[in-house]
């Protein structure tokens, strides 16, 4: 009691300038500063694969995705198997280095990816274990696509300069060789599990899931609700289409998937300064972080004590639109959790390894979600029937 009596007065000055922005009043006998972590307890936590580490790539929508689609495998009771990350990946270099071509440069060219760039390769080019392409074929242990990234766009950019005058029929061989020296060679079928398969082979047999049972929203003020829109964000190089769902929509899809057991690929902005990897949290202050005091900003992940910003459509629209909301991170919401108060979160797998405070996990509440999403991505069978029915979505395969 004495230890905790000097805590509390070493921490009263920083609780008298920041009371404003509290959560409730806060009392020494409720222990709250014992520790600087958030407590939490787990309310669902739905089947998921291990915590892995895209390392020094782009590719945080192919980790995520493919997560999803690892959980999905074992939702429909399939024995779940890794997949190929880096597979995925290359198949979007492929795909993305042709439109880059076609128009003139004029592209986001990098490692950047949507989550439904995922389901687009698998429809098209299958999938493949993770031990069957690893995709380090360049020297490191982890990924390290830098130089990948660079050698393929300076040699894109001499195709578009169209140098002959026309171009040759060799472009597309090279951008596959390059993709075979960094990432490996592809073999036609592999073996894996005493039998031997083809990507698409693989991909129907062993991951059994269909892509078009799958489904992306977003929310945009400015675009007709329940209707398709252009996900307008640059790795979007597809132009792909998203269902336009009004705000408090995303968190109500999510909870419901959730609680009916399907996780959800999620996309998000993570540039803001209350989303912390090390202390595995996300929130949005009621105050602004640049209008905090030094005290205040020392206290942002101390606990669960300040209140959140009230979100409206409006405010989310109109950080999208000045850059404050941008398309940074994919990751992969496999459940629910609660604070010590029993305020809601959602439990996040990422895929920048383990070395966080929650075990390579974050812990995101749903003010952050409804502010930050640029793109969820789940089954059908997840939504209700009454938003399928108002998006014309008819009837949805079930598993």
């Amino acid at each position: 009691m004495k230890k905790l009596t000097i805590l509390f007065l070493c921490i009263l000055p920083l609780l008298v300038h920041a009371q404003d922005y509290f959560i409730k009043d806060i009392e020494p006998s409720e222990c709250n500063f014992c520790n600087k972590r958030f407590h939490f307890k787990d309310l669902i936590t739905l089947e998921h694969t291990s915590i892995k580490n895209q390392a020094s790539s782009g590719t945080c929508w192919s980790y995520s995705t493919n997560s999803f689609l690892e959980s999905e495998m074992m939702r429909m009771g399939k024995n779940p198997v890794e997949l190929s990350q880096m597979y995925s990946a290359r198949c979007v270099y492929l795909d993305k280095a042709e439109n880059y071509v076609r128009m003139h440069g004029a592209i986001a060219w990098g490692d950047g990816g949507e989550c439904h760039d995922v389901l687009n390769m698998y429809s098209k080019y299958g999938a493949m274990p993770y031990d069957a392409y690893p995709g380090l074929n360049y020297g490191t242990r982890k990924n390290k696509t830098g130089e990948l990234a660079a050698v393929l766009k300076g040699m894109l950019d001499a195709v578009v300069s169209n140098p002959n005058g026309k171009l040759t029929s060799a472009w597309k061989n090279a951008v596959s060789a390059t993709l075979d020296a960094y990432l490996g060679e592809l073999t036609e079928t592999f073996k894996f599990d005493g039998r031997r398969y083809t990507p698409i082979s693989f991909a129907r047999e062993r991951v059994g899931i269909h892509p078009e049972d799958y489904i992306e929203f977003s929310s945009f003020s400015n675009q007709p609700y329940y209707k398709k829109t252009i996900l307008m964000v640059p790795d979007n190089w597809s132009y792909n289409r998203v269902y336009n769902v009004q705000m408090d929509d995303l968190t109500d899809i999510i909870d419901r998937a959730i609680n009916h057991g399907f996780t959800v690929a999620w996309a998000a902005d993570i540039s803001e300064k209350y989303f912390s990897w090390k202390n595995g949290i996300a929130y949005v202050p009621e105050k602004e972080v640049d209008d905090m005091s030094e005290d205040e900003k020392k206290m942002m992940f101390f606990g669960p004590i300040f209140k959140e910003r009230f979100i409206t459509p409006g405010m989310r629209q109109t950080a999208f639109d000045n850059y404050e909301t941008t398309d940074d991170h994919g990751m992969h919401i496999v459940g629910i959790a609660e604070d010590q108060y029993h305020k809601k979160y959602y439990k996040v797998k990422n895929s920048w390894d383990s070395k966080n405070d929650h075990n390579g996990y974050m812990y995101v509440t749903k003010t952050y979600v409804k502010y930050k999403t640029t793109a969820i991505l789940l089954h059908k069978s997840a939504v209700s029937g009454d938003l399928r029915n108002r998006l014309n979505l008819g009837t949805s395969r079930e598993y």
